[in-house]
């Protein structure tokens, strides 16, 4: 460890031998010492045996550069935290170190960054939640109406209906999903179906269950009509 102001000022042999070594011991420990060199340059190093952090002094001799902690006690090289990622123009494109919690909640910054598992839960935890509501199944029949209690404290945002295939017909298999939505076929049959929700429940309401039974063959496309197969209501709430 060994610090000199780099200056060989004129004196005997012998003394400027011993400045001249001094000026070498400075340069092979990085100008190492409890506290910056008195006297400085521009890109010159230096190593706090303090605080075992490296630095190198600014272009223009203002100002010492932190690079990086050299762990003593495990032989290892540190990154610091914070370190900014850059390209070759020194635009930043990324940042070696955490950012606060709230920027990952509100998910809105765009710099590329270091995360923690904890900090990464709390920002899925902070996002909207979908919560979904599948009804039981019941059996299809010529009902006009289909009514579950969907055990929320709200309405749900959107409700739709579902025909789940148990007897496999018209080219479906058992276990096939059809979805069903709101119908208005004004014509001679005047064909209504509604699908509803309320604080306490969801459901299906039609004038005629032709409405949510007729459908078509999945392979042929031609019109058929289901039997024996359930129906179930489902709705989403959007937190």
């Amino acid at each position: 460890m060994a610090q000199h102001d780099y200056n060989i000022a004129n004196q005997t042999a012998a003394n400027a031998r011993t400045d001249i070594n001094n000026v070498l011991s400075a340069i092979a420990t990085n100008n190492s010492g409890t506290s910056a060199p008195s006297t400085t340059f521009a890109n010159q190093w230096w190593y706090d045996t303090d605080d075992f952090i490296l630095y190198i002094r600014a272009n223009g001799n203002d100002a010492w550069i932190p690079v990086a902690y050299l762990d003593q006690t495990n032989d290892k090289f540190r990154i610091l935290d914070d370190t900014q990622v850059v390209n070759t123009s020194g635009t930043q494109t990324g940042l070696l170190g955490d950012q606060a919690t709230a920027t990952w909640e509100t998910g809105t910054g765009t710099v590329e960054s270091l995360i923690s598992p904890a900090k990464l839960k709390a920002a899925i935890v902070a996002q909207p939640t979908v919560t979904i509501v599948r009804g039981s199944t019941s059996t299809a029949t010529s009902a006009l109406t289909h009514t579950v209690t969907h055990g929320q404290s709200s309405r749900p945002d959107f409700v739709w209906g579902e025909i789940i295939i148990t007897v496999a017909q018209n080219g479906y298999a058992v276990g096939d999903c059809i979805k069903i939505n709101n119908v208005f076929e004004r014509d001679e049959d005047d064909v209504v179906m509604s699908l509803w929700g309320n604080a306490t429940q969801m459901g299906l309401s039609t004038n005629t269950s032709e409405a949510y039974m007729q459908t078509v063959n999945r392979s042929t496309g031609a019109d058929v009509r289901f039997t024996g197969q359930s129906i179930r209501i489902c709705g989403v709430w959007y937190d």
